[in-house]
């Protein structure tokens, strides 16, 4: 017993669990056809009964998997206690090209355009909360984006009030009052109507000068962007390139009274070395009103 007493002691830790990332489908009635995503589930999932939720969505021409690219990072931030666990769930919106803009189309060519919007809401969002462990109140969601998708998670903050209470906003493809000539928003029908590739008067009706004027839930979005953006060359676009877009945004939000907004400008172009930073920044000022933070 002495000499048993006199060993050191030693204590193994068990290596922690790590997060999952599962690729599922689901047949949406809106759309007629299945809906892609793959969910990141976080270290512990079957420890806890409810998680806040973030919804991702990529950039035009890009799919789901895109936003891998900030697993270690959401590993990191939760396991540091950053931020509270979550579920992440990463959308592959295919339609227009890939270049739906997270908008319904009334676009009647070929590809003919999707009311993604609405299936996003009426189907998307009740499926996540039906098969996951997902809270199901506005308090424990939030909407994020970069480029294409950055104009996405910003439409959906401001026109779905109820149902997002924080938007991550990347490097956001939204031009106002109307993009340029050369825009692919004018490309591939997301904004049309008919067959008219582009309508103007139906984006301006979805973009956030429409949006704001009645604007009156409380919000917290996050705007980051660029200072190497592509620069438009004609000198009557130079308001349009998407790191002068972006302070416009953020100049319009920030002048609404319920709305807490940030805007910061990263070294770097349209890419991952300026969305993996915002994203990073974004989540962590969005966590501490973020439902299920500890």
């Amino acid at each position: 017993m002495l000499i048993l007493m006199m060993l050191p002691l030693f204590t193994f830790a068990a290596q922690p669990e790590s997060s999952s990332v599962q690729e599922a489908s689901f047949a949406s009635a809106v759309l007629g056809e299945d809906i892609q995503y793959t969910v990141y589930l976080p270290a512990g999932y079957d420890e806890q009964s409810a998680y806040p939720v973030l919804y991702l969505l990529h950039g035009r021409g890009d799919d789901m998997t895109a936003w891998l690219n900030i697993r270690a990072d959401l590993d990191k931030l939760i396991a540091e206690s950053m931020i509270p666990p979550l579920i992440a769930v990463l959308l592959d919106a295919p339609w227009s090209e890939r270049a739906n803009y997270y908008v319904d189309s009334a676009y009647t060519g070929f590809p003919k355009g999707h009311p993604v919007e609405t299936a996003f809401f009426e189907d998307f969002i009740p499926h996540i909360e039906a098969t996951y462990r997902a809270l199901p109140n506005r308090e424990a969601r939030v909407i994020g984006g970069y480029s294409m998708g950055g104009y996405g998670a910003m439409r959906y903050a401001l026109a779905h009030p109820d149902i997002f209470s924080a938007a991550i906003v990347l490097s956001p493809a939204v031009y106002s009052p109307l993009p340029p000539e050369d825009s692919s928003t004018r490309e591939f029908g997301a904004f049309g109507k008919d067959l008219e590739l582009f309508d103007d008067a139906i984006y301006q009706s979805l973009n956030y000068p429409a949006l704001l004027p009645t604007f009156t839930a409380d919000l917290k979005m996050f705007v980051a962007v660029g200072d190497d953006e592509w620069k438009n060359p004609k000198p009557e676009d130079f308001l349009h390139d998407l790191d002068m877009e972006a302070h416009l945004l953020y100049s319009h939000l920030a002048r609404v009274e319920n709305i807490q907004a940030e805007f910061r400008v990263y070294d770097g172009g349209h890419d991952w070395n300026v969305w993996t930073r915002g994203f990073i920044e974004g989540i962590c000022w969005i966590a501490p009103s973020l439902a299920g933070n500890p």
